[in-house]
């Protein structure tokens, strides 16, 4: 079956799975904050730092093996999923027929390029799960997409606190993204996601194997059995979700121009008549922000 028809899908059956509810449907506490908060800026620490390290002609699997090594030394031993990395055209998902080819290759970088880090470490107990975006040389489509999707997480707090369902929500961004010229890539992610709730991990805190299956395989069986015991479909933000937006998600705008794909992922906290970024202290805000004022 195409990797497109599958994506439908599995969305179309999340619409209805949706609607039940899951124990991370609630506003949460001062206490899961602080802990979500503590993971998240340890994942985003590994990404800028490796950031830092990688050259031209890194390969994929070589900036993920060294955030894996950043990451086991901070003491984590599980995680949602693996970390990521994606160079130049390949963090675009052009053309994917099978979901294996999501995962980190041989590919090498070139000093044009940009590239996207996506890493999700689970510290005491709470997921991380963040995205990065950045390049070696001053990349002028990498800076276009980034002012974009800055203005744009100005306006998601703001669209999950009014009345649109998280349906809509994902309509409108694929709809306004594409009227701005840019290409919606996380329409070709696995349910095509816009986001996923994230929670706090009761398993043993020890490590687990990699599933040796296709998609699968990129994440542990930790992360993957936490998943099915959520529920699964009512924690994904898909076209089609029918569930309430109250709780804490990992929201992933991945988008595309030219050549060039990029992303930011964080955690956005959504109460009953409110949402807000929880950290306003976060590295693409920080490293991108000055070409919003610039505008």
């Amino acid at each position: 079956m195409p990797i497109e028809r599958r994506r439908g899908l599995l969305s179309k059956l999340s619409s209805k799975i949706s609607r039940y509810t899951s124990k991370s449907i609630h506003i949460p506490t001062q206490e899961e904050k602080e802990g979500f908060l503590k993971a998240q800026r340890l994942a985003y620490k590994c990404v800028t730092e490796t950031e830092k390290e990688i050259r031209e002609g890194w390969t994929e699997l070589q900036a993920v093996k060294r955030m894996e090594t950043f990451l086991k030394d901070h003491g984590v031993k599980v995680f949602l999923h693996r970390p990521f990395a994606w160079f130049g055209e390949h963090a675009r998902f052009d053309g994917y027929k099978r979901f294996t080819q999501f995962h980190p290759s041989k590919r090498r970088l070139q000093a044009n390029e940009s590239f996207i880090l996506d890493v999700s470490p689970v510290v005491d107990g709470y997921i991380g799960d963040i995205g990065y975006s950045s390049s070696l040389d001053k990349n002028p489509e990498l800076d276009n997409g980034m002012r974009y999707l800055l203005k744009l997480r100005e306006e998601l707090p703001k669209l999950f606190s009014s009345s649109m369902s998280s349906s809509e929500i994902w309509h409108k961004i694929d709809q306004d993204s594409k009227k701005n010229g840019f290409d919606n890539v996380h329409s070709l992610y696995p349910f095509a996601v816009l986001g996923h709730r994230v929670y706090k991990v009761h398993l043993p805190n020890i490590s687990f194997p990699i599933l040796p299956i296709s998609f699968a395989s990129w994440f542990s069986l930790q992360g993957s059995l936490e998943f099915l015991s959520h529920k699964v479909l009512p924690e994904l933000l898909t076209p089609d979700h029918e569930g309430e937006k109250t709780g804490l998600w990992a929201i992933e705008p991945h988008l595309g121009r030219g050549k060039t794909g990029f992303k930011f992922e964080e955690i956005l906290v959504v109460e009953k008549d409110k949402a807000y970024w929880l950290d306003e202290e976060v590295p693409h805000v920080q490293k991108y922000g000055k070409l919003l004022e610039a505008v």
